[in-house]
């Protein structure tokens, strides 16, 4: 089999990229490397099966000889990434989606879309169910990231209803792990690097706002599964665990003992989701997936990876 990742040096697509060649796939990983990092993959280039292109994906690719699969996870997925870049960002998720679309009916490939928990919004109805359509604010700050994951589906569901194309849509929730990057702005890498660095943590408004965090190896798990499933409509990856984001600080600061750190309130960014929890019945029914990795080895993990970065 041979799959095509984009966007396959980041953080999640790294470790996909480890787990289809575990599975024996070759893959081509492509990535323009604008919030992708070289060394995520550096292990994997002598890998037998692996090779990169550095392309960005809103230009139309070529690609030679038979692909089976393409994997559409190019995209800037942090809040400080999206901000700083939000042409791009609309780009990849309207111009970069159609092109992989299009390979994928040129090449009669299997398509996996990577969408997001953010198509929700702001939620009103919580858990969060595939059927509910969100509650979103398209012309603010957040509107170039939720909007182009919400183009996004509507137009694999397109070429999934016109022309007959294999389609697969992972919504993706707060995922953690090793290879996120310090400065990428997400909750999680702020607090670790803040907390091995003896800074406060920067918690927003009083800190009542609920994340639910899943590993990525139980995200990749997830996202393998649906990819070899019959399952063309949405399915939410990610763990219902709930904690407030001052919980999660409060976590973070007592693994790191006699740290100096302490809690540094800021004031609510605009459309900061207050809460968001997904409902996983259908990936429990449809996948038989679950997570698997409990928050206090995952934060474990990831403040050792954390460690040998600071």
């Amino acid at each position: 089999m041979r799959t095509v990742i984009t966007g396959g040096a980041g953080f999640v697509g790294s470790h996909l990229c480890e787990r289809f060649l575990g599975e024996g796939h070759e893959v081509v990983c492509v990535d323009n490397l604008l919030t992708g990092l070289e060394r995520n993959i550096a292990h994997l280039r002598n890998e037998p099966g692996f090779s990169f292109v550095l392309h960005n994906i809103s230009e139309p690719l070529t690609i030679d000889g038979p692909v089976d699969h393409i994997l559409h996870f190019a995209s800037p997925a942090s809040p400080a990434d999206y901000l700083a870049h939000p042409i791009p960002t609309l780009k990849v998720g309207s111009l970069g989606t159609h092109n992989a679309l299009g390979l994928a009916k040129a090449k009669d490939a299997r398509f996996l879309l990577a969408s997001t928990s953010e198509v929700y919004g702001d939620p009103e109805v919580h858990p969060q169910r595939e059927d509910y359509w969100g509650h979103v604010n398209p012309i603010g700050p957040r509107g170039c990231y939720d909007e182009a994951k919400r183009f996004a589906e509507a137009i694999t569901m397109a070429y999934h209803r016109y022309h007959g194309v294999e389609t697969r849509i992972v919504r993706i929730f707060n995922t953690y792990g090793p290879r996120m990057r310090l400065n990428d702005g997400r909750v999680l890498p702020a607090f670790m690097s803040q907390v091995l660095r003896g800074e406060p943590l920067t918690v927003f408004g009083e800190g009542q706002q609920t994340r639910s965090f899943c590993y990525v190896d139980d995200l990749v798990d997830g996202i393998y599964r649906l990819l070899l499933s019959d399952e063309s409509m949405p399915v939410n990856i990610g763990n219902p665990s709930e904690i407030t984001v001052l919980e999660l600080a409060q976590e973070i600061i007592a693994m790191v003992p006699n740290t100096k750190s302490t809690i540094d309130y800021r004031p609510l960014p605009q459309d900061d989701p207050k809460r968001r929890r997904p409902d996983i019945t259908r990936a429990r029914e449809i996948l038989g997936w679950e997570p698997k990795v409990e928050r206090a080895d995952g934060l474990k993990r990831t403040l050792e990876f954390f460690r040998s970065v600071v």
